[in-house]
């Protein structure tokens, strides 16, 4: 790190000047770039896509950019350019050319989390952070830890990579008491001195190795959460790898590790004891009792009684306990918290048969979850599998499932993972790729394969963006297309220039 870049460490110190190449112009690289225009860097930003509204702003705001689609060489400009820092947006990997040529010229590297956390003072005393990263759950965990802090009266938000960028919350001009940030692996991998006041880690499963390059670098990149973490490390105590991570991270003397399960606790933890959830952590009495949060029966009016729903409201209890957040305020915000679109969402019953949109399980692990917590499945899966293998989560769950319904771009992966472990479970594959089909007949299919007291569940184990805009885009769909189900569901293969679009077996 270069001696200027480490001293840069506030809003009010002089960024003035600073030569700054940013990487990408979607919502963070802009962020990125708003930002440190308002700081009167000297800027360059890089990106392989054009955006014609975020270009019309960087005109206003004097700020020099070049698009080339795809980026897949070192432009000379940017070599003239000799940057003093390179703030790059997720979409480039360690293996871009241009990020490896910056660490090869010893240019620091930083993410926006990175930035955002030196900027945090902007509008005076910084706010508390609580980070959170994992395979699945944080999102969910992070919502309900702002959720939880706000019911007790404290100026909170939640942000990073759950949509609203971190540079934007801290520079909201009425600030925050807390901020908590929903960590991408991808974003932690270029943190270098972030200190969260609390971190958790929700579960580790392979994913983005793509991105990563290996399984080790992905669990490498979400250990960084839990370096110079202040108050508490918060790990799964189902997943034995959050605790060694908690075990190899350097954090600031007093920082305790605080386990999380289903289970009863043990001091220093957070669990169930019959049907109550109990903080065993932060009371003074926690080796003699316990203190009530919430129930499970609360839980169950709303809909979050699939185990890692529950372990997502302990985890951001113990997030917000740890900054002093009552007891009273976590039950209160249990009692009306909503679960997010697209995960793990009643659609509808119809005939005897539920329907629930999990399409935000973008990943064999979360895919899991839910398919776990359901006796009799008729599972639409499929999509982007992103390098990571889909067998063993078939082989799994093979006793559960009535069928199957096979969508996405990567369906020769998938439909090889039943042969070789679920040959007796029904499979219909949809070939058809447009947007607006794929759901119609997924939907249909799955509507007369599935019997009362059967669950289907869209649960795809893939990312979206091979047949639809966004997890959220192909949730959208499926919902859309279960309400115009009919009380009697019928349904014909279709046929497209005399070829079936779906093929059963």
């Amino acid at each position: 790190m270069s001696a200027r870049t480490d001293a840069l460490t506030s809003w009010h110190d002089d960024w003035s000047g600073l030569r700054v190449a940013v990487l990408g112009l979607g919502m963070t690289g802009f962020s990125v770039a708003d930002t440190l225009a308002e700081l009167r860097a000297e800027l360059l930003v890089l990106a392989g896509a054009h955006d014609e509204d975020r270009e019309r702003i960087l005109d206003v705001l004097g700020v020099r950019y070049l698009i080339e689609p795809g980026l897949p060489e070192v432009p000379q400009e940017l070599r003239k350019f000799a940057p003093e820092l390179v703030i790059a947006s997720p979409g480039f990997a360690p293996h871009h050319p241009i990020y490896a040529w910056a660490v090869e010229q010893g240019i620091p590297v930083w993410g926006d989390l990175e930035l955002a956390w030196r900027l945090r003072d902007k509008t005076g005393t910084a706010p508390k952070w609580l980070a959170v990263t994992g395979t699945n759950g944080k999102t969910t965990t992070t919502q309900l830890a702002a959720y939880m802090a706000l019911a007790d009266g404290l100026r909170a938000a939640p942000c990073g990579n759950i949509g609203v960028p971190i540079l934007d919350a801290i520079r909201d001009p009425e600030g925050f008491d807390v901020l908590v940030v929903e960590c991408s692996s991808y974003q932690l991998h270029s943190t270098h001195t972030m200190a969260p006041d609390a971190a958790v880690v929700t579960n580790i499963a392979d994913d983005h190795l793509d991105w990563h390059g290996n399984a080790e670098a992905y669990r490498r990149a979400k250990g960084r959460v839990y370096e110079r973490t202040k108050t508490a490390c918060v790990y799964n105590l189902a997943d034995e790898a959050t605790r060694r991570l908690v075990e190899d991270a350097d954090v600031e003397e007093g920082c305790r590790a605080i386990g999380v399960g289903l289970g009863v606790p043990s001091p220093s933890d957070f669990g169930v004891v019959d049907g109550v959830l109990v903080d065993r952590a932060f009371l003074e009495s926690r080796r003699t009792s316990a203190l009530e949060i919430g129930t499970i029966e609360q839980l169950g009016t709303r809909r979050m009684l699939a185990p890692h729903l529950v372990f997502d409201v302990l985890a951001a209890a113990a997030l917000v306990r740890a900054i002093g957040v009552s007891p009273e305020a976590v039950a209160r915000a249990i009692d009306t918290f909503q679960v997010d679109p697209h995960r793990n969402q009643f659609v509808r019953e119809l005939n005897g048969v539920e329907w629930i949109d999990d399409s935000k399980a973008t990943n064999p692990h979360a895919a899991a979850a839910s398919l776990g917590a359901r006796e009799h499945v008729v599972w639409i899966v499929g999509g982007l599998l992103k390098g990571v293998d889909i067998a063993p989560l078939v082989r799994d769950h093979a006793k559960r499932l009535r069928a199957a319904i096979v969508i996405g771009r990567d369906r020769r992966e998938v439909l090889a993972a039943f042969e070789q472990h679920a040959s007796e479970v029904p499979l219909v594959e949809i070939q058809v790729d447009e947007t607006e089909a794929v759901m119609l007949q997924a939907v249909a299919h799955a509507a007369r394969l599935a019997q009362a007291g059967d669950t289907v569940l869209l649960a795809p184990a893939a990312a979206s963006m091979d047949q639809f805009k966004s997890y959220s885009d192909r949730g959208e769909h499926f919902a859309e297309a279960v309400h115009n189900l009919g009380e009697a569901p019928h349904v014909e293969a279709s046929t497209e220039d005399g070829n079936d679009s779906t093929d059963e077996r």
